[in-house]
């Protein structure tokens, strides 16, 4: 309670204060300001800007050749998927898992892709084209 009184003078203050500021007559004086001695330069305006020629088209070197990929091991029988498979899933998260598709799809396909990720058109259609019963790619 006593700070309500105390804040309540101190605006009174403020307000009586604001008062007598704005009653008070203020005298402007305008000062006049000399010209300057001397003119302001000016630049001369810069010619417009003219990109570089091009340098004329060197002939370019032929793409290096690149070796073909050595042929994968045949597929025969599901015995021969193990090691294939397991090469492929070796860095999988979940090693078990990848291992059942890639046997399921060596097996109907007889192909497994080289490398861990990647290059599934190596095997064709019957490899990129399996579906689960989700809709979702089956062969890793």
């Amino acid at each position: 309670m006593a700070s309500k009184a105390l804040l309540f003078q101190l605006a009174i203050i403020l307000v009586a204060a604001t008062k007598v500021s704005s009653s008070e007559k203020i005298e402007i004086k305008y000062v006049k300001v000399s010209e300057p001695a001397a003119p302001i330069p000016v630049k001369a305006p810069t010619p417009p800007y003219k990109p570089p020629t091009p340098a004329p088209p060197t002939a370019t070197p032929p793409p290096s050749f690149k070796p073909p990929t050595p042929p994968f091991p045949p597929v025969k029988t599901r015995t021969d998927c193990i090691p294939l498979c397991g090469e492929r899933c070796r860095l999988h998260s979940r090693m078990k898992l990848c291992l059942r598709a890639c046997m399921s799809c060596c097996d109907r396909c007889k192909c497994v892709p080289p490398g861990t990720n990647g290059n599934r058109d190596m095997c064709g259609k019957c490899y990129t084209d399996m579906k689960t019963h989700n809709n979702r790619l089956k062969c890793p």
